[in-house]
């Protein structure tokens, strides 16, 4: 994947084309994503790419995602990836802080580059994978505000540990889920400023586990 800087500048080439006059800015790319200039300074500065926002952008210009931020050819990409769809809910934002949960079970399609398949499970389980949304920041460096994750929904053993999207009363969160010696789950950020939690297994519904996030497979 390009960097931060790189797929701006490609940002400003697509804006320059698309007829504005002048010399294109940041605070031109911020309007076209949709950010405040504030909001798209801070995401410059810290490295991260706010993909929703780009992905929408595409949509509108009818460029190729891939084009943007793998600088593939988008010819090259016609007979294999075109044809890998999962299902993903841009309205839904799993949270990795506070507990946002938005009711909108709403869905789109959300073209997966070739290379994805196999780390994904195979083509034949890209009907169990579903594509949400991160907000917040407590699973920082591992997963960051505005990623989008893939959750495979097969995967619901709580006693395997791994990174998991699951609801309690309190709603949707993403976080590294261990099982303790006396079966309740340890719930842990993998940033450190937010504390250790133990919750009971009932306490836990499991929707599946993160086998993905846009750009990073593991």
């Amino acid at each position: 994947m390009l960097f931060v800087n790189e797929i701006i500048e490609k940002l400003k080439d697509v804006i320059s084309a698309d007829g504005k006059k002048g010399k294109v800015f940041d605070k031109d790319v911020a309007n076209e994503l949709e950010l405040s200039q504030a909001n798209f300074a801070t995401m410059k500065n810290r490295g991260k790419i706010p993909f929703q926002n780009i992905l929408d952008f595409c949509a509108k210009k009818r460029i190729s995602i891939n084009w943007l931020l793998y600088n593939q050819n988008p010819n090259s990409l016609l007979d294999s990836t075109d044809k890998y769809w999962i299902k993903y809910y841009p309205d839904i934002r799993v949270s990795a802080g506070g507990g946002a949960y938005e009711d909108d079970e709403s869905s789109e399609k959300l073209e997966v580059p070739e290379y994805f398949i196999n780390m994904l499970g195979g083509e034949e389980n890209l009907k169990n994978i579903d594509a949400i949304n991160v907000i917040g920041d407590s699973m920082e460096p591992t997963l960051n505000s505005e990623n989008i994750i893939f959750l495979d929904k097969t995967k619901t053993d709580s006693r395997r540990e791994g990174i998991y999207a699951f609801t309690t009363v309190h709603g949707l969160f993403v976080k590294r889920v261990q099982q303790r010696v006396d079966g309740n789950l340890d719930i842990i950020s993998d940033n450190k400023d937010y504390p250790k939690q133990v919750l009971s297994p009932t306490e836990v519904k499991i929707l599946g586990k993160v086998v993905g996030s846009f750009g990073t497979v593991y």
